[in-house]
């Protein structure tokens, strides 16, 4: 910040004060004279190289609420009493029913809510989140809702862009930890699929390697040889009409066994939430 001078002198020695950084200071003694602590220049900093405008106006916008995060809310505060506080109580309550105005954005508010609790479970990262978010406004928009439940659609919409975000999930960890049962979220996917035409491609094997070694704490040398055995049997034809998921413990137990780690196929299964005969058939066609 540039100095400023000011008219009077310095108290100890009459020389010149300048104000920098909110202290007036004397240039020759040094003296601070006082200490100004509001800064009125600008409180943000920009160091990108263009005409980007850095006024602040609130939160950014986001997909996860039913009016983009533009409304306002009515805090509370202990220091008003009386007939003041039941006023702003009653001031509180009709601006709640007044930001919902409609059924839809009833129905938007829980949906937005259940898509929001299950990212946070699943750990999904925030374009996930506001991704699903709008496949469920789309669906609104088609009239896709009627009939179907709120609680499916937001569990298949959460699992239908992680499919299109190429991140791996399969239905039963979405359906754990969702209010919504299978049959609910398989009815709601398959009118996502159908009416919107989701650029859904089959899941690969590989996207479940790197986690599911994680949780069987194997060596890198299994996860790289897991994903060589993939690349085998995808050339081979055994991965067409497999559950990706028992495939990639299929051949993370193959490639355990080969340098010896401990790794057993019913922890590779557990793992993989299939059953062992269904892993033993995968690695008998990778054996074979």
């Amino acid at each position: 910040m540039s100095e400023a001078r000011s008219t009077q002198g310095c108290p100890e020695c009459d020389g010149h004060l300048g104000v920098e950084a909110g202290e007036t200071v004397c240039g020759d003694c040094g003296l601070v004279v006082s200490e100004y602590r509001i800064d009125h220049g600008p409180e943000w900093r920009s160091f990108a190289d263009d005409d980007r405008n850095p006024a602040r106006t609130g939160a950014p916008l986001t997909r996860s609420r039913h009016d983009r995060g533009l409304s306002t809310e009515i805090g509370r505060s202990t220091r008003i009493k009386g007939r003041k506080r039941r006023q702003f109580a009653r001031l509180r309550r009709q601006h709640n029913r007044a930001r919902i105005s409609s059924k839809r954005e009833r129905n938007q508010v829980y949906a937005f809510t259940e898509i929001r609790r299950l990212t946070s479970a699943l750990s999904l990262p925030n374009h996930i989140r506001e991704q699903a978010c709008a496949l469920f406004e789309s669906a609104q928009n088609e009239d896709l809702l009627r009939g179907r439940s709120l609680e499916g659609f937001a569990a298949a919409c959460v699992y239908a862009a992680c499919r299109v975000a190429g991140i791996a999930r399969s239905v039963e960890e979405v359906c754990d930890v969702a209010k919504a049962t299978e049959s609910e979220h398989h009815a709601a996917y398959r009118a996502l699929n159908r009416d919107l035409g989701l650029p859904v491609a089959p899941t690969d094997p590989t996207e479940y390697i790197p986690r599911f070694a994680t949780k069987l704490d194997l060596d890198r040398d299994v996860e790289r040889r897991a994903r060589e055995y993939v690349a085998d049997a995808r050339e081979d034809g055994i991965v067409a009409g497999k559950n990706p998921c028992g495939v990639a413990a299929a051949c993370l137990y193959t490639a355990a066994r080969d340098v010896g780690a401990d790794c057993t196929q019913a922890d590779a299964a557990d793992v993989a939430d299939v059953t062992p005969v269904t892993l033993r058939k995968t690695y008998v066609a990778l054996r074979d």
